[in-house]
């Protein structure tokens, strides 16, 4: 196999509204952990309406390994559905913060 293909991993850019019992149950702190452990660069936070919003960019398997653990997320959580939305990261993110 040549060396065609390989280099650097295209970044991906996305933002998700994962909706159920995820408020209360760790999940910010669970995402964050997983995050870093992928090397995916975002933002967590809880919304008003009980869901969390995940606003990330990392390589391209690092980004798809990180949506599926969105839809399991940790043990106490029930993930009942993640939605696509806009992404509204600042064009330059250092690491993973939780907002609130």
């Amino acid at each position: 196999m040549s060396g065609e293909g390989r280099g650097q991993a295209e970044e991906v850019r996305w933002g998700r509204r994962v909706v159920g019992r995820v408020q209360g149950v760790g999940f910010r702190w669970w995402t964050e952990r997983k995050a870093r452990s992928l090397r995916v660069k975002g933002t967590v936070r809880n919304c008003p309406d009980g869901s969390v919003e995940v606003m990330a960019e990392g390589a391209d398997d690092a980004m798809a390994d990180f949506d599926h653990a969105l839809r399991s997320g940790p043990a106490m959580a029930r993930v009942e559905h993640v939605e696509e939305i806009v992404c509204r990261l600042p064009a330059k993110i250092e690491g993973f913060t939780i907002l609130r």
